[in-house]
């Protein structure tokens, strides 16, 4: 499986979001590093074809992603930054829910929910109001909706912001042993997060691409993953 980004804009109005941004990303997860307004989460919603670019291509396997989103969505898991829930539902109800808007069979549907609900360690409380869950208990609600279609690329965008540090370094591990042969992007500000988990780092800022490699190499180079994170962020800002 292969994923391409060619020189990805997006513009509003005076404001560049995102400029000329290039990757090419195979199965593994991808930590995309970079401050608030970097451009992080319109990238991941251009990827996860809910904004639709001003320039640039997407292609996935070969497949036009911008003139055939479908085949994309097929095999897409999104989490985004502001995943909300119906705080009256259940876990089971609101997976059930999501279920459905996919146009998952009902019955094939209940089993893997049970199984997600476990994979995420929630089954103790699948019948449980959402609205009484703490934050880290809705984030492994979003990545059980996120995989209810069995993804091959997953897409979650700043996933442990105000999580406690219990809640995640298990969040963490849970998209570590989702890997494999899936491609997971992570976007995110917080170093540890990366380091722990992405076995490829982009580094963003300013709606570019500043930066990438193996968290070791880029180690390597600036004396820690901190220090690449923000250097090149620097250097890009003086640039500007």
């Amino acid at each position: 499986m292969e994923l391409e980004i060619r020189e990805l804009a997006k513009r509003y109005r005076s404001i560049v979001a995102v400029n000329d941004f290039s990757l090419n990303l195979g199965p593994g997860i991808l930590g995309l590093l970079g401050p608030n307004g970097a451009g992080k989460s319109t990238l991941m919603r251009m990827i996860a074809t809910v904004t639709r670019p001003t320039a640039g291509s997407i292609t996935l396997d070969g497949t036009n992603v911008l003139k055939s989103p479908d085949a994309l969505r097929r095999t897409l898991g999104y989490l985004p930054q502001d995943f909300g829930v119906y705080p009256h539902l259940n876990a089971v109800e609101f997976l059930e829910y999501i279920a459905a808007l996919k146009g998952l069979d009902r019955r094939s549907s209940r089993e893997r929910i049970e199984r997600l609900l476990e994979m995420v360690n929630l089954t103790y409380a699948k019948h449980r109001a959402l609205g009484g869950y703490s934050g880290g208990m809705r984030q492994r609600v979003g990545i059980a909706q996120a995989l209810l279609n069995d993804p091959k690329l997953l897409v979650v965008d700043e996933p442990t912001t105000g999580l406690d540090p219990e809640e995640r370094v298990r969040f963490r591990s849970l998209l570590q042993d989702l890997s494999g042969d899936r491609i997971i992007i992570l976007s995110t500000h917080i170093c540890s997060d990366v380091e722990t988990t992405a076995n490829d780092v982009a580094i963003v800022g300013g709606g570019k691409l500043l930066e990438r490699g193996s968290p070791a190499s880029l180690v390597n180079r600036w004396g820690s993953l901190e220090n690449a994170y923000l250097k090149t962020v620097a250097l890009n800002k003086e640039a500007a």
